[in-house]
């Protein structure tokens, strides 16, 4: 698992976050960043020892993310990440530790467990639609229906449920939708293999890939071979049929309003992968905490 806290929109992410919750001095109301409720009641010399601990069973994401939101803010923070990403927790089980000036620690503890929280509510989702479909081999893909500025973290999250990124934006694969191939010519189903071919043209060293909502359609791009054919809205019917045309020539990528509960149906088809906006959009949060192991 690569570490995400090396990535330089993580490291500017992580900055925002913590300029967001203790003020800047762009900020005409302060002059400096700080916690002001632990300046004014806690002693700058006392120290603290914690840690972090899920109140729910979870797969934890964004430990690294946290410990290194304890460091952003004060690097003499001595962090352990007990429970690494990736890692299956039971209730009440310790992901991180960390002692230091117990000032700082409250100045980090939201912003870390912010972080942590949604990462780790979007990596246990993911990996309830992984162990669902493993009997197939099925790919469990992200979208881009992230959170505007967050999507290094999240779809971090996803590769630490098992899943597997999608493109991580417009620019790194070709992707045509409906909305392209309306665009395309009058998006004429029959041919559908022009618009993969004027798109691999144009980007010879990018994946080309296209949605199709029908047989026929999927027969028509079939013709020129894309890498990937999206099967967006299908019955499982169709999915089969699409499946067996596409064998040694294209994967296939299941797509709309799938859930958990009819993820096993699909992976049964046989696509390649069922990609899930879920995983990122509506995943929530899960119940961490932050507690004093000795003060």
């Amino acid at each position: 698992m690569t570490d995400i806290m090396k990535s330089p929109r993580a490291r500017a992410a992580v900055l925002l976050a913590l300029d967001e919750d203790l003020g800047s001095s762009s900020n005409v109301r302060f002059t400096r960043r700080c916690d002001a409720t632990s300046e004014a009641l806690v002693d700058p010399k006392a120290k603290a020892v914690g840690e972090i601990y899920s109140r729910v069973p979870c797969t934890v994401a964004g430990a690294t993310v946290a410990a290194a939101v304890l460091k952003a803010v004060d690097k003499s923070i001595k962090v352990t990440i007990v429970r690494p990403d990736g890692t299956q927790v039971k209730p009440n089980e310790t992901i991180l530790q960390f002692s230091g000036k117990a000032r700082s620690i409250l100045a980090a503890e939201r912003t870390a467990l912010n972080f942590m929280q949604r990462m780790s509510a979007t990596a246990t989702l993911t990996r309830k639609f992984v162990d669902a479909t493993k009997k197939w081999g099925t790919l469990i893909l992200d979208t881009r229906k992230t959170t505007p500025g967050l999507r290094v973290f999240e779809k971090y999250a996803v590769t630490c449920g098992g899943g597997t990124n999608h493109r991580m934006g417009m620019y790194d694969r070709v992707l045509m939708k409906d909305n392209h191939r309306r665009l395309w010519k009058g998006g004429n189903p029959d041919e559908l293999d022009q618009a993969v071919l004027a798109a691999r043209k144009a980007f010879p060293k990018l994946e080309v890939e296209i949605e199709v909502e029908s047989i026929r359609e999927c027969e028509s791009a079939l013709k020129a071979a894309p890498e990937w054919i999206m099967l967006d809205n299908m019955s499982c019917a169709d999915m089969k049929k699409c499946v067996k045309l596409c064998k040694g020539i294209s994967k296939t990528e299941a797509s709309g309003g799938i859930t958990l509960d009819r993820a096993k149906e699909v992976a049964a088809t046989g696509v390649t992968a069922i990609s899930l906006g879920c995983l990122t959009h509506s995943q929530g949060s899960v119940d961490l905490t932050l507690e004093w192991k000795a003060v």
